[in-house]
């Protein structure tokens, strides 16, 4: 299981495996956030599979799919409350982790400084230096609404 720790709240990771919900469990995770659509590739494992180990192991699960129709509001507000919801730290996944990233570098603008969740993504291996002007966006609306 690839993984990637971008700070004490969350890792983001490529696909898993339901057999590696119980290590998930034991590294202290306390909640697992689904980014990859049903049926994207024919291998993946089924989320409702990784979501009954999930239930099996007492951690929280949340299904966010991000595919071909792109980061809606909604998916960025459904991270945000996932996170908020785990009281700990969160393992999300999809192919690569990229989707998963994504999604919480948007779900934070407005909480943390634009240069910061480039600068935690980069050090968890992932370029998120495009995202700026979407974030600082994102910061200035939710910090007038």
């Amino acid at each position: 299981m690839q993984s990637a720790r971008v700070d004490d709240t969350l890792t983001v990771a490529y696909q898993i495996e339901p057999a590696d919900v119980d290590a998930i469990r034991a590294a202290g995770f306390v909640a697992i956030i689904n980014n990859r659509p049903e049926g994207e590739a024919p291998d993946q494992p089924g989320g409702h599979e990784i979501e009954a180990a999930a239930t099996a192991a007492g951690l929280a699960y949340t299904a966010l799919p991000l595919g071909r129709d792109g980061i809606r509001p909604e998916l960025i507000d459904g991270f945000r409350q996932a996170m908020d919801a785990a009281g700990g730290p969160v393992f999300a996944f999809c192919r690569t982790g990229t989707r998963s990233i994504n999604l919480w570098a948007l779900s934070q603008a407005g909480r943390r400084d634009a240069s910061e969740i480039v600068g935690l993504a980069a050090d968890a291996g992932y370029d998120l230096s495009g995202l700026v002007p979407m974030l600082q966006q994102l910061a200035g609306t939710r910090a007038g609404g």
